[in-house]
């Protein structure tokens, strides 16, 4: 190889480098930046599922009669039956402490069996629900005054 194709080998890598950062720098050929991001509109959250629980119906002074009150917390029952499809319900009949144990015990079953066919009339299969009676025998509230009492009359769920 002569001595100036060697010079001029030599001198090509620096001449395009230099050639390069020039076309890099100059400013009518810049990329434009890309555009930003389109704020999207957040996506709605999802609905809150409703938590259903069981829950316990009370009644009134020597009454079996479901009260509206009642048949509201029965519906939330009868939902709970509708979501949990391998359970059972014992409608467990309650009484305060007033009257007989004999009167109490036939006043907690006919409360039981009041919320038992409510609950089937809801869609509830009978299958899947028992009744027993407590009368007053297993009080929620201890006392002496109808605060205690009408916390008393009531009909308490269990799973089973």
């Amino acid at each position: 190889m002569t001595p100036v194709k060697a010079i001029t080998r030599a001198l090509y890598v620096p001449a395009v480098l230099f050639l390069g950062a020039c076309c890099c720098h100059y400013p009518y050929n810049k990329q434009a930046a890309p555009p930003p991001p389109v704020a999207s509109a957040p996506a709605p959250a999802p609905a809150p599922v409703k938590s259903v629980m069981l829950g316990d119906i009370f009644f009134d002074f020597d009454r079996s009669i479901i009260t509206p009150e009642s048949q509201a917390q029965l519906r939330d029952n009868a939902e709970w039956m509708a979501q949990n499809k391998s359970k059972s319900l014992v409608c467990e009949g309650h009484c305060d402490e007033r009257g007989t144990a004999e009167y109490n015990m036939a006043l907690g079953e006919r409360r039981a069996e009041s919320a038992k066919e409510s609950l089937m009339s809801l869609g509830v299969s009978g299958d899947r629900l028992s009744t027993i009676s407590y009368g007053e025998e297993k009080p929620f509230a201890i006392g002496h005054d109808e605060a205690a009492w009408s916390q008393n009359r009531r009909v308490h769920f269990v799973e089973k």
